[in-house]
């Protein structure tokens, strides 16, 4: 399997997220975490999958000095696209139950980018999944912003958490993308190094 497909190769995901982690632990592939500090800024011309390619990208292009050859890195980027604007992680609690507040009742878009990076090669894609949300009420929003502390999320919800089950109507593409990584593009991205 991938495993083996990857034992010339030492993979390593540049990314804090527990839940990517968990993904490529799923896998059954060995990796390292190695984080870099990268100041997430893209130019403002930017528009959906555009945003989160160029922070993928940027955040490989951080790793380049510490590669070695035998080295395969994985960043990745995921926004939340609503209305033309791109919805990061909440600055605080207001920040937070606003976007929850624009989301409800609405269809928006889940966008993730992944940059694969082996020696200067960077491969980037993309998943895009919409994701419709139920009407929230005001205390709705408050529960679940109190109990699951949600500030580390872009457009502030995991979908894996209670807002998942009782706020999500419909989805049209992949889950795994929206908890934050597309696992199927990633295992077929790595396949290739066989």
């Amino acid at each position: 399997m991938l495993r083996d497909k990857l034992k010339n190769y030492k993979l390593i995901l540049a990314s804090g997220s527990p839940r990517r982690q968990q993904f490529l632990r799923e896998l059954d592939v060995d990796f390292e975490i190695r984080l870099k500090d990268v100041e997430e800024i893209y130019p403002e011309n930017l528009q959906g999958a555009e945003i989160t390619d160029f922070l993928a990208k940027l955040k490989a292009d951080a790793l380049e000095d510490s590669l070695s050859n035998d080295e395969i890195a994985i960043t990745s980027d995921t926004i939340v696209w609503h209305e033309n604007k791109a919805l990061g992680k909440p600055k605080d609690y207001d920040d937070a139950f606003a976007m929850l507040q624009s989301l409800s009742g609405k269809t928006h878009e889940v966008i993730t980018s992944v940059c694969i990076k082996n020696a200067g090669e960077a491969n980037v894609f993309n998943e895009t999944t919409r994701v419709t949300f139920n009407t929230l009420s005001d205390d709705e929003i408050k529960y679940y912003l109190d109990n699951y502390k949600p500030f580390d999320k872009a457009g502030s919800y995991g979908i894996q958490e209670w807002i998942g089950l009782v706020a999500i109507a419909h989805i049209d593409g992949s889950y795994a993308n929206v908890v934050g990584m597309p696992v199927d593009k990633v295992y077929q991205y790595l396949s290739k190094f066989a």
